[in-house]
């Protein structure tokens, strides 16, 4: 090969190596409005593109949490109502990597079940709207209230969106019988705050259970809120080593009861964590199941009998 064709071929795997650069970063970009903005608002800041290392300088307080879920790039804009320059929109796109990751910080920023139907699963009240479809986390905040219109704005987002995937399977595995609406949690690490647990799901449930009241012959009924969680492992080992650790890790700061469990027919463990209550854990191939912080132990065996049987 002649020096004058070498030369041509390293300039063009140059142009290779950039279009593929910025073709990943127009993927992004892409998905903010622009033009085709909703009618009376126009861009006036954006899009910026945020990296691993420049996403602190954008939200520096909350950048840890999303690296810890995977954060990969994200872009910014801001949109203004032409008619009142005060009513501004924010909008953030995030890519976390995967659909897992994407739920994961979604479900950290929810704080009820207030969805809209846009995306996989939504939240919005009168100043935000969040999302998440595909890998995809998306944020919009209104300086003013505006639900009907960020829903508007969701939706046109949303629909630039092309990634197929599916919610994470392990959300179906939660039974619906007492489940509080949006409380579902993916944790990348340090579920219930065990970092031997590492990562996995939690919901909360709701129990009816009888309250002393300051009239010594009456009581009244509340909910109490406790928690199923599904810890996941590489594979059974892992899960069974995980299992003694927090067996022996209980002994020691908690209690482990003497009643039997034989019902679930696998390596489990019932007693108390100091921090969260009553428990039962057990073992289902890579997965640590159990339910914590309940008080009528048969409705959290009917629960966690259910979940078992959800997991395939």
């Amino acid at each position: 090969m002649s020096h004058r064709k070498f030369a041509i071929l390293l300039i063009l795997i140059g142009m290779i190596g950039c279009c593929g650069v910025s073709s990943e970063a127009m993927t992004l970009e892409s998905l903010v409005p622009k033009e085709d903005v909703p009618e009376g608002w126009t861009l006036i800041e954006g899009p910026h593109i945020y990296t691993k290392k420049t996403l602190f300088k954008h939200i520096n307080g909350q950048a840890e949490l999303f690296f810890k879920y995977g954060f990969q790039k994200s872009v910014f804009a801001i949109y203004q109502d032409l008619k009142n320059r005060e009513n501004q929109i924010e909008l953030d796109i995030c890519d976390m990597g995967n659909v897992l990751q994407a739920f994961g910080i979604f479900s950290r920023f929810r704080n009820e079940d207030r969805p809209i139907g846009v995306g996989l699963d939504s939240f919005f009240d009168n100043h935000s709207a969040l999302f998440y479809k595909g890998k995809y986390f998306v944020m919009l905040y209104a300086t003013q209230p505006a639900l009907s219109f960020l829903r508007e704005w969701a939706i046109k987002i949303s629909s630039k969106i092309s990634d197929p995937s599916h919610p994470p399977k392990e959300i179906s595995h939660f039974p619906k019988n007492g489940l509080k609406p949006g409380s579902i949690q993916y944790f990348p690490e340090g579920l219930l705050g065990h970092q031997f647990l590492k990562k996995g799901f939690q919901g909360t449930y709701t129990e009816k259970v009888k309250v002393d009241v300051e009239d010594k012959d009456k009581t009244k009924i509340e909910g109490k809120e406790f928690h199923l969680f599904l810890a996941i492992f590489k594979n059974p080992q892992e899960a069974m080593s995980a299992l003694k650790v927090y067996q022996d890790d209980l002994s020691k700061k908690g209690k482990i009861s003497s009643g039997s469990i034989i019902e679930f027919e696998t390596r489990a463990f019932k007693g108390g964590d100091p921090y969260h209550g009553k428990l039962i854990v057990l073992q289902k191939g890579f997965y640590l199941v159990g339910v914590v912080g309940f008080e009528k132990e048969e409705y959290a065996k009917n629960l966690l009998t259910e979940f078992m049987r959800n997991i395939r």
